[in-house]
């Protein structure tokens, strides 16, 4: 009778293909250590697990590709065994913040406040773009900080201690929160210019504030779809401005003649 190896159970796929899983009970808390296709890998990753929760000398930088455990149970674990909690995800808990390890150099860092949100979703990366798959959809978690997805690093935002992996509030400092708007620094002082994008980008002009260029923007909008652009624009929505001081300032921002004279005939020709 063949020796049953430690941390491994033997199952069978719907097709009939044998696979073995590893798991580790530690501290009374039963935990998954994945799938193998040998039972010698399932039973090196559970005797992995148990030099790692038990050798507080490990730590996240002694994972190697030589290792059978995944990098992010590797880093689950450890927190595991550091702070007494354990996460699905590859996050790293520290005193005032966290860490969510895609690999052993892509660490993202995060406020406390966003424990619950990232311990319950997988962060997948498509270039240089974060995203979640949140009810089904995917969501670039930028937006949870208040970034457009449109938006530019330098022009719309940037993140203070120039580290664009650091996620924590205090880092993040927002420019342009409107559609179509965008800051401009110059000697004489900052401006906004809003600009539209018809067949090409047209710029409707250039005012004081982000506010006026936000609803220069929307004046546009109006404009375009009296003279028959079909577009579908997204309006700018302006909190906390009542509506007669919105149509103050819309009544009187001024706007480029190439918007207000726009015809669908000479933008064809």
């Amino acid at each position: 009778m063949e020796k049953k190896l430690p941390g491994v159970c033997p199952a069978t796929k719907k097709d009939g293909t044998e696979y073995y899983r590893s798991s580790i009970t530690h501290k009374n808390k039963h935990i998954s250590l994945g799938s193998y296709d040998i039972p010698s890998k399932a039973c090196g990753a559970y005797l992995e697990a148990t030099e790692l929760l038990n050798n507080t000398s490990l730590s996240i930088h002694d994972y190697s590709s030589l290792r059978i455990l995944p990098f992010e149970k590797w880093v689950s674990l450890i927190n595991y065994r550091d702070n007494g909690i354990y996460f699905a995800t590859p996050i790293y808990l520290y005193k005032k913040y966290f860490e969510y390890l895609l690999s052993p150099t892509q660490i993202l860092k995060f406020d406390l406040d966003d424990l619950f949100y990232y311990s319950s979703r997988k962060i997948m990366q498509r270039g240089r773009h974060f995203f979640v798959a949140d009810y089904g959809m995917q969501v670039n978690i930028v937006s949870r900080y208040g970034i457009k997805n449109y938006a530019v690093e330098g022009r719309d935002f940037r993140f203070v201690n120039g580290d664009n992996l650091d996620f924590r509030y205090e880092n993040i400092e927002i420019f342009n929160t409107y559609h179509g708007v965008s800051r401009k620094q110059t000697k004489k002082g900052t401006f906004y210019v809003a600009k539209i994008h018809i067949r090409g980008n047209y710029t409707i002009g250039k005012y004081h504030t982000d506010t006026e260029a936000a609803i220069a923007y929307n004046k546009a909008i109006d404009i375009l779809k009296k003279a028959g652009i079909t577009k579908n624009f997204t309006p700018n929505y302006l909190e906390g401005l009542s509506p007669r001081a919105y149509a103050t300032i819309y009544s009187e921002l001024s706007i480029s003649p190439k918007i207000l004279h726009f015809s669908i005939s000479e933008d064809l020709a």
